[in-house]
């Protein structure tokens, strides 16, 4: 697990700068505090910052082939390493380190670009090939390690963080076209960043720099199935789950640092660590943050786990915290806008549990895997409602409905109101309810926030552009594939990417092994959500050995309780950066005054609204 930077000019006459590469690198230390290297050659720099996790001794990079020919600069692991070494050997490759490194270059050598499919792990790399005289790049299936890219100044250059292009020379110019996209999802998301020049390489992607230019091609994609051929052969899938679920953690067990694994009170991370205790021949370390509001606190459930698996249990109280400080800290090590709260108690856990270990597991993308999100219930429901004649849909109900809360205590009528909405859901396309479950402001909010912008991309296109490829499929493929493809990569694997390597510790996420993810991908809705129980799959194979409060418990997010720290002085400082972007003349002042107003007031809450803008002020 490192951090990865450099270029390469498309002149061939035009030499590296090494003090150019020093700066790159030097902007990551923080993804590798145990070390750094640097390789110039004519045209290319290629730089690496280390956090050693296998092979500690002699994995330093960036690496040479044995004949000189190719150098690598990786981030990431291999966790089939040692197979894919002994299937080299068997084809006559030797070798004098240990480390996963080595064993991806002798793949390269083996296999061309075509290597990335025989691996198993999480990555982003380029490999200079001197004979073909190009850089090979590569990224992860599911974009669990970053890979931000631009093309300036006739130069190509790439860096794990964005913090890296900017030290390469690279304009920090705002892209405004992602505005909309930003307030709607609280992320931008991929290929975009926020800022012009500079991009995001997409999971499942490759890309190859000559001195012509680059070219990027599609490598692996979430398997598109039509609901008719898709597995309902549930006691086989759950056997194929418990198998490879099991084979997974093992994989990822493999270093040769103290490791752990964060515990939350969720079935997920449970899971991992009931895995982690069958392969492991000592105590699993386990680490817990709570808050002082139940609401939010889970750490009775997962000291429930840590109690009876034996781990190492390790909990911390969460307490108010500066904010304007944590927003800073954040904004330095997100580079771009970056809205979801839940930032701030990964990074917590994260600083946590890097005193005791290096490397932990996690139980991130359970959920997208395994249709763990309550908005796959209202996708199965949506799908099920527009059965019933379209008269009943769209008049007879909400007629009903509006009568009867004319007519019903306020108590029932917030009920009410939440049926109206799920039905109002239910009776519209695809896009629009997909758009109406974003974390971010609502369309027409943005709409006043961004009147006085210009050239703002609409939020709807983005998902549009990357909906494209699987729009004949139905809704709940669709859905899959936006969880899968965007808001895991972009949000979710981003926010913790940035999380634990600000504080110089691995993560690895066992739910998101390619097979387990092909294997879900291709399975009925009806077997991973029976009846409207989510992660059934799960629920009916680990899930019967987990404690049953874990079973019972309200579905919570991993998320900070914002509101109850504002309330304690924190608010003024988020008030004043969210009035800050306005100075921009991106966002316009009086909406946000007004949204400052609701919240002091009380009239709403609005801490959300107020954390997002606060974010994005921070990267003016």
């Amino acid at each position: 697990m490192c951090g990865i930077a450099g270029y390469l000019h498309f002149e061939k006459a035009r030499n590296a700068s090494a003090d150019v590469l020093q700066r790159m690198t030097n902007s990551l230390v923080h993804r590798g505090p145990d070390g750094e290297g640097m390789f110039t050659q004519e045209q290319v720099a290629l730089g690496h910052r280390r956090l050693a996790i296998i092979d500690v001794a002699s994995g330093q990079q960036p690496m040479k082939s044995h004949d000189g020919l190719n150098v690598i600069t990786f981030n990431g692991e291999i966790y089939n390493y040692l197979e894919l070494r002994a299937e080299l050997f068997s084809y006559g490759h030797r070798f004098i380190t240990n480390s996963d490194t080595e064993v991806l270059l002798a793949a390269y050598k083996q296999w061309g670009t075509s290597c990335v499919h025989k691996l198993n792990g999480m990555w982003a790399f380029a490999i200079w090939d001197y004979n073909k005289q190009e850089l090979f790049c590569s990224r992860d299936r599911l974009g669990e390690k970053p890979f931000f890219y631009a093309e300036y100044d006739n130069t190509f250059a790439f860096g794990s963080e964005i913090k890296a292009l900017f030290a390469y020379g690279i304009p920090k110019e705002v892209n405004s076209e992602t505005l909309d996209a930003y307030l709607c999802f609280t992320y931008i998301p991929a290929p975009y960043t926020y800022f012009k020049n500079i991009h995001k390489l997409l999971p499942g992607h490759n890309l190859i720099v000559k001195s012509n230019g680059i070219s990027i091609s599609e490598y692996w994609d979430l398997p598109l199935n039509h609901t008719d051929i898709l597995r309902t052969d549930t006691d086989r899938v759950k056997e194929e789950f418990s198998y490879l679920f099991d084979n997974s953690v093992q994989l990822r067990m493999r270093c040769d640092v103290p490791f752990g694994a964060f515990l939350s009170g969720g079935l997920d991370s449970a899971s991992v660590v009931q895995a982690m205790t069958r392969h492991s021949n000592h105590a699993v370390k386990t680490f817990t943050i709570g808050f002082e509001n139940q609401q939010y606190d889970e750490r009775h459930l997962a000291k429930l786990v840590a109690q009876q698996y034996n781990s190492i249990h390790t909990e911390n109280l969460v307490v108010p915290e500066d904010a304007e400080q944590m927003l800073a800290v954040l904004a330095y090590h997100y580079d771009e806008p970056f809205g979801d709260s839940s930032a701030l108690p990964t990074y917590i856990v994260s600083k946590m549990a890097r005193e005791h270990v290096t490397m932990v597991l996690t139980g991130d993308g359970g959920d997208e895997v395994l249709s763990g999100y309550t908005i796959h219930q209202g996708e199965k429901f949506a799908r099920q409602f527009r059965k019933v004649p379209s008269i009943v849909r769209s008049f007879v109900l909400p007629t009903m409905l509006h009568g009867a809360k004319a007519v019903s205590p306020q108590s029932v009528s917030k009920k009410l109101d939440r049926i109206g909405t799920l039905i109002h859901s239910s009776n519209s396309d695809f896009v629009s309810r997909l758009m109406s479950k974003q974390t971010g402001f609502m369309q027409t909010e943005r709409d006043i926030l961004l009147e006085q912008s210009q050239n703002v991309r609409p939020a709807i296109e983005f998902v549009q552009e990357r909906l494209s490829k699987v729009r004949h499929l139905d809704s709940f493929s669709q859905l899959n594939y936006w969880l899968t493809k965007v808001s895991l990569p972009d949000d979710m694997l981003t926010k913790v990417d940035r999380a634990t390597m600000a504080n110089s510790l691995e993560a690895r996420v066992p739910f998101l092994d390619y097979r387990l993810v092909e294997l879900m991908a291709g399975v009925s809705m009806d077997v991973k959500l029976k009846g409207y129980t989510r992660k059934h799959v799960l629920r009916s194979t680990l899930g019967k050995q987990l404690p049953q409060e874990l079973l019972k418990a309200k579905k919570r997010g991993f998320v900070v309780p914002l509101r109850d720290w504002m309330r304690s002085g924190s608010a003024d400082a988020l008030e004043r950066r969210a009035l800050y972007v306005t100075d921009s003349g991106l966002i316009k002042r009086e909406t946000v005054a007004e949204i400052t107003l609701h919240h002091k007031t009380g009239l709403k809450d609005r801490a959300n609204a107020l954390w997002t803008l606060a974010m994005l002020s921070n990267t003016m």
